[in-house]
């Protein structure tokens, strides 16, 4: 519906004016209208007349134009041209199904991105159900959408975790590791990095170790070795965080198509740089650098002074990993904002030898969880909050609260908490507030949706919303909002901003609870025509909170 007047206020403004123009209509406040434009402005200057001018010689065009779309063009203020449509149009506009903007496209979507021996943190949290959102946007807008994700298996921070591990098993004693209860690895990996990272700070001699740890890793990699005592330990404690991600992920209801460690593509990064020495790269002081200054960014290295491709180096290899198994035509990184400067001069030095690919990629930075009064998590001070505590600390606020503290509402509730900011801002969780039925909540919508089937299950009678119907206003209220769906749906995909549709969701349960409240549904002679609106507007609020990835019950 606003594509086709979009384009019919275009051609009138040619067949007037004789110019072209782009028209982009906009939803006033209700009392203005359906639709408003502001091209009588835009044209201004152009035509040396004033807006007002424009605005109601176009306005008089459009009555004769949108005649059988229309009830009322009006202009207000300078020369905005206002338009409600007729009560058919908007019962027309109900049936509309959101564009498909990546029909046929194939994009990967990486995200969550946990790092083996380290703990899940509130930060995983959010970027899982932030990537988890995106992907379902860009699904639901026809793309063929691959979950991945990727981790350091290898680097300093495993030479950390690695160094310390061998001073509590007293060497390299993997038959020790036995010792450790199932449910305590995870943790017991997380505060042997904190351990490991705080000794490398303050301890020269464990920080040597830890560098060679660190090459020894590499090389238990290279010479695929699984038998060797240190290889042993690595190894099983690498499978003891793939474990914990799969427990984690589980319990979101996330399914990742593939984990990508960074030892599969380290040595692809590492080549590629190589292959560009002296092009792209160039030498520094035994190390290979990108002169990110030429480009208005940082200067980083790639490949340090002991050989070792870096984080940048194996963002190269990853992006080619992904290239050679997927074809994408278009990869979407999501991580912490954080990560945007290294991110910025990795894709910026791949541009340099595969624009194309380049061109294709794209990274979409996040704000961090925070812990009250704002103070940034670090997994490597140890002051981060647990990703389970996160779950568990919500299930706790519901219980406080006298309800049923059912997975399903447990992660409405997180999800829509963090989904309902924009992508970008810190967040400070608040598990309070998160599971309130008083407002801007998952639950709350969550609730409002069983409210909605709940209507519909006391009829038995069809409903009817025929475009013969004539609206009272109250029906048209509520339908006007349910119309904004596929152009909330189209934007939020095309900015990849899940809190855009979460405003949207909102904003209908409030208007539905105005309509609900002043108008009788069951027993009433209009209720052919208000069950007709209540199912329109419970699947849009079940579709809406599905792409959030919250489930949508039909009772609580």
């Amino acid at each position: 519906m606003k594509t086709d007047l979009e384009q019919k206020i275009a051609n009138a403004c040619q067949d007037l004016f004789g110019v072209k123009v782009f028209v982009e209509l906009t939803r006033p406040e209700e009392q203005f209208g359906d639709y408003a434009t502001n091209v009588a402005l835009q044209l201004s200057k152009q035509l040396s007349k004033s807006p007002r001018d424009i605005g109601e010689n176009l306005a008089e065009k459009l009555r004769e134009v949108l005649q059988s779309d229309v009830n009322e063009i009006s202009v207000a203020g300078p020369g905005f041209v206002n338009i409600k449509l007729s009560d058919a149009s908007l019962i027309r506009a109900a049936q509309l199904s959101p564009s498909r903007a990546f029909e046929g496209q194939t994009v990967v979507a990486e995200y969550s991105d946990p790092n083996p021996f380290k703990l899940l943190h509130a930060g995983h949290v959010y970027t899982t159900i932030v990537g988890d959102a995106i992907a379902n946007l860009l699904e639901n807008a026809g793309g063929n959408i691959h979950r991945v994700n990727y981790g350091g298996d290898v680097g300093l921070h495993v030479g950390k975790t690695m160094w310390a591990i061998l001073q509590r098993l007293d060497g390299e004693n993997p038959d020790k590791l036995s010792q450790i209860p199932v449910d305590e690895r995870a943790t017991w990996l997380s505060t042997a990095y904190v351990e490991g990272n705080n000794s490398f700070e303050t301890n020269e001699t464990a920080k040597a170790e830890m560098v060679e740890l660190n090459k020894r890793v590499y090389k238990l990699h290279a010479e695929n070795d699984h038998e060797s005592p240190l290889a042993r330990i690595y190894w099983q404690c690498r499978e003891w965080s793939y474990a914990a991600f799969d427990a984690f992920y589980e319990r979101l209801g996330t399914k990742m198509e593939k984990y990508y460690p960074e030892s599969e593509v380290a040595d692809i990064g590492l080549a590629a740089v190589k292959d560009h020495i002296g092009s792209v790269f160039s030498e520094s002081d035994g190390a290979v650098i990108f002169e990110g200054e030429n480009y208005g960014l940082h200067t980083r290295v790639f490949i340090n002074r002991e050989g070792l491709p870096t984080y940048e180096a194996k963002e190269v290899g990853i992006i080619l990993k992904k290239f050679d198994d997927y074809k994408f035509d278009k990869s979407i990184v999501i991580t912490a904002n954080e990560q945007e400067q290294y991110m910025a001069v990795t894709l910026k030095a791949i541009e340099q030898f595969l624009p194309e690919l380049a061109s294709k990629s794209l990274h979409l930075p996040h704000g961090m969880v925070r812990l009250a009064g704002g103070v940034k998590m670090s997994s490597r001070k140890g002051n981060i909050i647990p990703a389970n505590e996160v779950l568990n600390v919500t299930e706790q606020a519901l219980s406080a609260a006298g309800r049923e503290a059912a997975d399903s509402t447990v992660l409405g509730a997180v999800k829509y908490a963090f989904l309902k900011n924009r992508l970008g801002g810190d967040i400070i969780y608040d598990p309070a507030e998160s599971v309130s039925l008083e407002g801007n909540s998952g639950p709350y919508l969550q609730y409002a949706h069983a409210r909605a089937c709940s209507i519909l299950r006391k009829s038995d009678s069809d409903s009817q919303l025929a475009e013969s119907v004539e609206l009272e206003t109250g029906e048209r209220s509520l339908l006007r909002k349910i119309t904004e769906y596929p152009e909330v749906i189209e934007k939020a995909t095309a900015e990849y901003s899940p809190h855009i549709l979460c405003t949207y969701i909102y904003e209908l349960a409030q208007v539905f609870n105005r309509f609900y409240e002043h108008n009788r549904v069951i027993n009433d002679p209009r209720q052919p025509i208000r069950l007709g609106l209540v199912e329109h507007y419970a699947t849009i609020l079940n579709n809406g909170l599905a792409l959030l990835g919250i489930v949508a019950p039909d009772s609580l």
